[in-house]
């Protein structure tokens, strides 16, 4: 008797939980396929999903999915990832007159702090690791970080910066040389 009393209380236990569940469950926007950074996001990308959440965590409501539908990633999603609103960005990188120059860095030619997409830098011709530096102020130009990735080798860091469409070709010869180091600028807004 006290055995069946005791399924009849988990039962209805059991019952209230998936109750709760259920009823506080929202539909969300969901990646089917993992998405890197930059990405175009499709229709096939995405699904919908029902998952119960606080509502301190940001996400894309599933009513919203076709806005999703033409954005691009602003980070890379994980299959199964919940979107948030800071996972996607409808601009195009790089925009009308902005180029994006790639650099190869040894460490020590870029801080210690890992740089972020969006950080401001300026890229500094330097004289060389026999050089010497001269009276002139070097040659600095700026830029904004877009990414940064690790060679297969891990020997360096790649870095992709946004610079305007005239000054590309000048950075881009500059860090041909392997004479050149980025310098982070204040992430105060």
């Amino acid at each position: 008797m006290i055995a069946s009393v005791a399924a009849l209380l988990l039962s209805a236990l059991g019952g209230v939980w998936l109750w709760t569940a259920a009823t506080s469950s929202v539909e969300v926007v969901v990646a089917r396929a993992a998405v890197p950074r930059g990405a175009v996001i499709d229709a096939g990308d995405l699904m919908v999903a029902r998952v119960s959440l606080d509502p301190a965590v940001a996400s894309i409501p599933a009513s919203e999915v076709s806005t999703v539908v033409g954005q691009r990633a602003a980070l890379d999603i994980s299959a199964g990832g919940l979107l948030t609103p800071d996972a996607i960005a409808s601009e195009t990188v790089p925009a009308k007159g902005e180029t994006v120059v790639g650099l190869s860095l040894v460490d020590g030619m870029l801080p210690a702090i890992p740089l972020k997409t969006g950080d401001d830098v300026r890229v500094v011709q330097t004289p060389g690791a026999q050089g010497q530096v001269g009276d002139v102020s070097p040659v600095t130009i700026a830029a904004k970080v877009v990414a940064v990735t690790r060679s297969q080798d891990g020997q360096f860091a790649l870095v992709d910066l946004l610079v305007s469409a005239d000054a590309a070709p000048d950075l881009a010869a500059r860090a041909a040389t392997g004479k050149v180091a980025v310098v982070l600028d204040s992430r105060e807004r």
